[in-house]
C-alpha cells in the first residue's frame, strides 16, 4: 500500500469528505457508475485509515464556489487524514503516483484547504524506482571531502558573463579552495554564453586544476531545458570530465528527471526553486516531506533545503526538518541525498546550521557570502573554513582569532 497523509479543511462531515477523497482518487467518482463492482472496489479502492479533527476555524482559508452554491456555512474544521492506495493502482509510474496522491484533490469543492503532508512507501515498492547514483557517499568520494560539510558557492553575477569570464571566476574559486560550484538557477543556454561553450571553457580550467593539485572541484552546470537538450548537455558535461549537472525540479518535472537519471551517470543536483508556490501557505499545497519523497524516487543526488537565517521566508526549524528528511532513508536501501543549504548563507550562519542539522553531511553554499567578502574571493572561502575550524574547536566565532572570519562577521553581521 501507498500511504498518504493530508491536512484538510472543510465545513462538511470530515469522515464523508475523506471517503469521497479516497473514492475520487481510486475506483470511484462523485456518483456510482455501472461498472463499479464490489470486486473492483475491494481490489482497487483506496481506504481511509486515520481521521482526526485538529481544530475548528471561524473562517475558511480558501474560497469554494461549490460550497457557496450549496449554501454551506462554517464552522470549518482542520482535519488530519490518512489514505492508503493500492500499489497496483500505480505500478511503477512516478507521474501517476503523484496524480494519485494529489491530482484533483486540490480542486475539490468540498475543501477549503488541502495539503499533502507525507508519503509512506513499502521498502520493496520504493526500490522499484531509481536510486541516487552518487548520493552522500559518492559526492564525498568525487570531491575527496570527508568528515566535514562541503563548502561551495553560486556563480555570481548569475547571468551576463561570457564563457571565458565564467571560467576565470571558476578558476579563481578553485584556487581559493572551494569544494563545489554551481550555476544559478536562472543561468541557462544564453545566446551570449551557450551551455556547451560555457561547459568546455569551465571544464578546461577545472581539469587543469585537478591535474596540478589532485583536487576535484565539483561543478553543477545548470542544464534545465527540454529533455532532449538536457540529455545532450549532460553528455557534453561528461565528455568534458565533469561530475555534476543541475536541474530545476519543478519546471522540468518528475518524468524528465527520471529520464535524465536513466541517461547519465553524473550526479544530479536538484534545485527546488519555486517550491514556495507549493508550500508557503499552511493550508494549501505539498509539504516538503511529500515533495522530497517524490523527487528522490526520480534518483536525484542533492536536494536544496534553503538556508537558516538567510534571505527566504522559511523558519529555522523548517529548514532543519527538510535537511533531516533528506538524510533519512526512504526504505531499507541507502537512498539518502545530500541536503544543500543556500540562500543568504555566509560564515556566520554555519554554526546554527551545524547545530540544528546535527550532521556534517551537507553542502553549505555561500554566494554573496564568498564573492562579496570585502577582502576578496579567497578570503570569502577562508571565512567559511575558519568558521568550521571554530565549530570543531568549540569556540564562538566572535572569539576566534581568524582574520577572514572576523572581517566577514564585521561586514555581513548586520545584514
Amino acid at each position: 500500500m501507498i500511504r498518504a497523509a493530508y491536512q484538510i479543511e472543510t465545513p462538511l462531515d470530515p469522515s464523508l469528505v475523506a471517503e469521497m477523497m479516497a473514492g475520487e482518487q481510486s475506483s470511484g467518482t462523485f456518483v456510482k457508475v455501472k461498472g463499479e463492482t464490489q470486486a473492483i472496489r475491494e481490489r482497487f479502492g483506496a481506504r481511509v485509515t486515520h481521521l482526526e479533527i485538529l481544530e475548528e476555524l471561524d473562517s475558511p482559508s480558501l474560497y469554494s464556489a461549490y460550497l457557496e452554491r450549496k449554501g454551506v456555512k462554517g464552522p470549518w474544521k482542520k482535519v488530519a487524514v490518512e489514505i492508503e492506495y493500492p500499489e497496483d493502482n500505480v505500478g511503477v509510474n512516478l507521474p501517476n503516483l503523484a496524480a494519485t496522491v494529489a491530482g484533483n484533490l486540490f480542486d475539490l469543492g468540498e475543501l477549503t484547504g488541502l495539503r499533502l503532508m507525507a508519503l509512506q512507501l513499502r521498502p520493496e515498492y520504493r526500490d522499484r524506482y531509481s536510486l541516487p547514483t552518487h548520493g552522500i557517499a559518492g559526492t564525498r568520494n568525487a570531491t575527496g571531502v570527508a568528515n566535514r560539510p562541503l563548502s561551495g558557492t553560486i556563480l555570481k553575477p548569475n547571468i551576463g558573463m561570457s564563457p571565458t569570464e565564467t571560467a576565470d571566476l571558476v578558476e579563481q574559486l578553485c584556487e581559493a579552495g572551494v569544494d563545489f560550484i554551481k550555476d544559478d538557477e536562472i543561468a541557462g543556454n544564453h545566446p551570449y554564453a551557450p551551455v556547451e561553450e560555457r561547459v568546455s571553457a569551465v571544464m578546461q580550467r577545472v581539469r587543469q586544476f585537478r591535474e596540478r593539485t589532485g583536487r576535484n572541484v565539483m561543478v553543477a552546470f545548470n542544464i534545465t531545458d527540454e529533455l532532449d537538450a538536457m540529455r545532450r548537455h549532460a553528455d557534453h558535461v561528461q565528455a568534458e570530465g565533469g561530475s555534476c549537472v543541475m536541474a530545476s525540479l519543478n519546471w522540468c518535472g518528475l518524468s524528465a528527471l527520471q529520464s535524465l537519471r536513466a541517461s547519465t551517470p553524473l550526479a544530479i543536483h536538484g534545485h527546488r526553486n519555486g517550491f514556495g508556490a507549493f508550500a508557503r501557505h499552511p493550508a494549501l499545497g505539498i509539504d516538503f516531506s511529500a515533495y522530497q519523497t517524490l523527487y528522490r524516487l526520480a534518483g536525484i543526488d542533492h536536494m536544496h533545503v534553503h538556508g537558516m537565517g538567510g534571505k527566504f521566508a522559511d523558519q529555522t526549524d523548517e529548514v532543519a526538518h527538510a535537511a533531516k528528511l533528506s538524510l533519512t532513508a526512504l526504505g531499507d536501501t541507502d537512498d539518502r541525498v545530500m541536503p544543500v543549504f543556500s540562500s543568504g548563507q555566509w560564515a556566520g550562519t554555519l554554526p546554527l546550521t551545524c547545530n540544528k542539522t546535527q550532521s556534517a553531511d551537507f553542502m553549505f553554499l555561500a554566494g554573496g557570502g564568498i564573492l562579496a567578502h570585502p577582502d576578496g574571493v579567497a578570503a570569502g572561502v577562508a571565512s567559511l573554513q575558519e568558521a568550521w575550524q571554530s565549530i570543531e574547536a568549540g569556540t564562538p566565532l566572535e572569539c576566534a582569532n581568524r582574520p577572514a572570519l572576523a572581517r566577514a562577521l564585521d561586514f555581513f553581521g548586520e545584514r
